[in-house]
């Protein structure tokens, strides 16, 4: 039987500090790699989605 390599994530948005009243927010992003049971922190979609990228070739 062929096994099928699989790649999960848990993505988490958090605004940072008191920034809901602000103009531009600032999230924190949590990345959880659930094969791994990794946790990594982001301040950017870009870097998390790099990250992700990262581990999912990797898998």
């Amino acid at each position: 039987m062929e096994s099928k390599q699989i790649a999960s994530f848990v993505v988490r948005f958090q605004l940072a500090g008191d920034q809901c009243e602000k103009e531009k927010k600032q999230w924190r992003i949590k990345v959880t790699h659930v094969q791994k049971d990794q946790e990594q922190l982001f301040e950017s979609i870009e870097a998390a989605m790099a990250y992700m990228k990262v581990k999912a070739e990797n898998s």
